[in-house]
C-alpha cells in the first residue's frame, strides 16, 4: 500500500509514519484552502492571511486524521490486537494491524471508534469556532475551526459508507462475521461491495472529468481505484492468514541454504553466485559463524567498477529484526515481516545459529497450490 515513508514519532506506544505521498496531499490542500476555499467564504482578507490560514487548515486535517487513527488502534489494543502504528498517505490515514479482529464484538467496536471520534473533533471544533462569533479580530481563525469542523463531519460521513475497508464496511463486516460464523465469507461479502463503490467512484471521476471538473473527476478516479485495490488486498490478506494458520516458519524454510564468505570481493559475489543461484539474498557465513547478509540492493548501490576494491564482509547488512526470524514463529508473521521490509528471503535464525532460509516464492507457492486445489 505505501512507498517510501518517514517516521515522525511515538505515541501512547504507537508510531507514527508519514508516506511521501501525504506531502503532496499536504501541498494540495494547502493551496485549495489558500487560493480557493478561504478566498470565496471570508473576502478581503490579505493574501498571506489566507495562506497561514491554508497552513493551520492542512495542519489541523493532518491532526484530524491522525486523532481518528489513534482512536481506531486505542480499542485495538483494548481487545489485545497488537498494532505496528499509523501510516498517513495521499488517501487519509492507516492504523496498521498485524492480525485480524480476535470477534465481531471487536471489528465493531474498532470500526465505529473512528467515525465517532471524528463527530466529536468536529464538534469541538464547531464549538470554539462559535465561541468566537462576531470577533472581527479572529475571523480569520474561526474561518479554520469552521472549515475543521465540517471535515470532520465529512470524514466521519464517508467512512460509515459499508464499503470495506473504509470502517462502515467494517461495521458490515462485523454484523455478517456474527451472522454467519465465518471470518472468511463475512470479508468476501464487504470485500465485494468496497470493490463495487470503487468502481463506481471510478465511473463517477470519469464522468465529471468529462464534464469538465477536472480536479474533481481525477480525485474521485484515484480514491476508487484505491478503494478497489484496498478491497482486494483485504480479503487476500484474510485468506493468507487462515491458509497459514499454525503454519511455521520451519515448515517452509531451507534448512541448506546457499552460503558465501565474507572474504570474497562483490565481483566474485555476483558472477559466482548471484548469476548462477539467481538469489537477492546471501547469507555471510565465517566458517560456523554467522554474520549478517548481502543483498543485491546493497550491491546495486556501489559502482560496478569499485565491485573489486570491496569484499562481502565489508559490505554486508549485520542480523536484524528487518532480515532474520526464528524458526517456531508464524509463516504469516514471516509474510508480513517481508511485506513490511521488502525483503523477499529471510534468515531463519536459532540461538544465534543460521537454521535456513524462508523464501516468498516458497510460501506463495503453497499458498497457490492450497487455491489451486479449491481450499480457498
Amino acid at each position: 500500500m505505501f512507498g517510501r515513508r518517514i517516521t515522525l514519532f511515538r505515541f501512547l506506544g504507537f508510531e507514527v509514519h508519514i508516506d511521501l505521498s501525504w506531502l503532496v496531499l499536504a501541498a494540495l490542500i494547502t493551496w485549495s484552502l489558500a487560493f480557493g476555499v478561504f478566498p470565496y467564504y471570508y473576502q478581503g482578507l490579505a493574501p498571506a492571511t489566507y495562506w497561514w490560514m491554508g497552513v493551520i487548515g492542512a495542519a489541523g486535517l493532518f491532526f484530524s486524521i491522525l486523532f481518528h487513527e489513534f482512536c481506531h488502534s486505542l480499542v485495538a489494543r483494548r481487545f489485545g490486537l497488537s498494532m505496528r502504528g499509523i501510516t498517513l498517505f495521499i488517501f487519509g490515514g492507516v492504523a496498521e494491524m498485524e492480525d485480524e479482529p480476535p470477534s465481531p464484538k471487536a471489528e465493531f467496536f474498532m470500526a465505529a471508534a473512528g467515525p465517532l471520534s471524528s463527530v466529536a473533533l468536529g464538534a469541538a471544533f464547531y464549538a470554539a469556532a462559535e465561541l468566537m462569533e462576531g470577533v472581527a479580530a479572529v475571523i480569520p481563525l474561526q474561518g479554520v475551526l469552521s472549515y475543521l469542523a465540517a471535515i470532520n463531519w465529512v470524514l466521519a460521513a464517508f467512512n460509515l459508507i459499508p464499503a470495506f475497508p473504509l470502517d462502515g464496511g467494517r461495521v458490515l463486516r462485523a454484523a455478517l462475521w456474527q451472522r454467519k460464523k465465518n471470518l472468511r465469507r463475512a470479508t468476501r461479502i464487504a470485500t465485494r461491495i468496497g470493490s463495487g463503490f470503487g468502481i463506481f467512484l471510478i465511473f463517477v471521476g470519469v464522468a465529471n472529468f468529462l464534464l469538465g471538473n477536472i480536479i474533481g473527476g481525477i480525485w474521485q478516479f484515484m480514491i476508487g481505484m484505491f478503494l478497489r485495490s484496498a478491497a482486494e488486498t483485504s480479503y487476500q490478506q484474510v485468506v493468507y492468514r487462515e491458509t497459514l494458520k499454525g503454519e511455521t516458519v520451519e515448515s517452509f524454510m531451507n534448512p541448506r541454504p546457499v552460503t558465501v564468505p565474507p572474504s570474497i570481493s562483490l565481483k566474485e559475489l555476483v558472477e559466482s553466485y548471484t548469476y548462477r543461484y539467481y538469489f537477492n539474498m546471501f547469507p555471510v557465513m565465517d566458517n560456523d559463524k554467522l554474520l549478517g547478509c548481502i543483498t543485491t540492493r546493497r550491491v546495486k548501490i556501489i559502482p560496478r567498477e569499485e565491485w573489486t576494491r570491496w569484499t562481502v564482509g565489508e559490505r554486508l547488512d549485520s542480523c536484524s529484526d528487518d532480515n532474520t526470524i526464528s524458526p517456531g514463529s508464524g509463516a504469516m508473521q514471516a509474510l508480513s515481516l517481508m511485506g513490511k521490509t521488502g525483503n523477499s528471503r529471510l534468515m531463519v535464525v536459532k540461538d544465534g545459529r543460521l537454521a535456513g532460509i524462508i523464501s516468498l516464492k516458497d510460501i506463495m507457492g503453497y499458498l497457490s497450490a492450497k487455491m489451486e486445489l479449491g481450499d480457498e
